[in-house]
């Protein structure tokens, strides 16, 4: 995030260079269940994102040192594929995956009911196969429907939002153009239902006033998010409710 650039991001009439109002996040598609082999899956796009989570267990948790005997323990593994940025990536873990791996599971770990699961694991693997800023969202999202399908026992469902500046405004939901020559990125997360905070990460420079309408918009678009995972899971059960009818009958 440099804060120079000779593009123009926001124009004189507030329109950013892929076309979006300040307020307006990228277009954004949610399915369920798309790994037969996992426990619960999702395959999340936003923008050119393009992200699949995948979620085995509740299971015994290896090695068994890592056990805790009174709840589960949630382990999350992000991953950005060598191809999924421009400039090839390095294959392997680097200290940005492990980072957000942790934050991962942290924010996860807030709504998951893992009490009544000691001794287990419950794992959560994220795989980046295109990137163009705001993975880590998108990574969290897509883990959130994962975790639904796979019927793990939540709080509730977690969305996943970034809002930052770019050219001196204050936007949603950054493309990769905003997120590399823009003045800041703030990545956030909640919990709709009680409007929680589980994950809240800052880079570059904002006055307060600047800071907190970014939250403002980052939980605005949240819920807006929200409401499309849940979407996504009811066309999953409904799907599978119509063809469970169709072999009885």
């Amino acid at each position: 995030m440099s804060g120079h650039s000779d593009i123009v991001l926001v124009d004189e009439k507030g329109m950013r260079i892929d076309g979006r109002t300040a307020e307006e996040h990228r277009a954004v598609k949610i399915e369920a269940g798309v790994l037969k082999n996992a426990d619960g899956s999702a395959y999340v796009e936003i923008g050119k994102n393009k992200v699949l989570a995948a979620v085995y267990g509740p299971r015994e948790c290896h090695p068994r040192h890592l056990q805790n005997p009174t709840k589960a323990i949630v382990q999350c593994k992000y991953n950005m594929e060598a191809y999924s940025v421009g400039d090839r990536k390095r294959p392997g873990t680097d200290r940005r995956s492990i980072e957000i791996s942790k934050i991962t599971a942290e924010a996860l770990e807030n709504v998951i009911l893992t009490g009544l699961f000691p001794r287990a694991s419950i794992d959560v693997y994220i795989e980046i196969l295109q990137a163009n800023a705001g993975t880590r969202c998108a990574g969290l999202t897509a883990a959130s429907v994962a975790l639904a399908d796979a019927g793990i026992p939540m709080k509730d469902i977690v969305p996943a939002m970034a809002a930052g500046k770019a050219d001196g405004h204050v936007l949603l939901d950054l493309n990769k153009e905003e997120d590399n020559y823009g003045q800041a990125d703030v990545p956030l997360a909640i919990v709709p239902s009680t409007e929680e905070i589980v994950l809240l990460q800052m880079d570059g420079n904002m006055t307060r006033e600047e800071f907190d309408r970014a939250i403002e918009m980052a939980v605005g678009g949240c819920k807006e998010l929200y409401a499309l995972q849940k979407d996504a899971l009811k066309r999953r059960y409904t799907v599978d409710g119509e063809e469970d009818d169709s072999d009885e009958q």
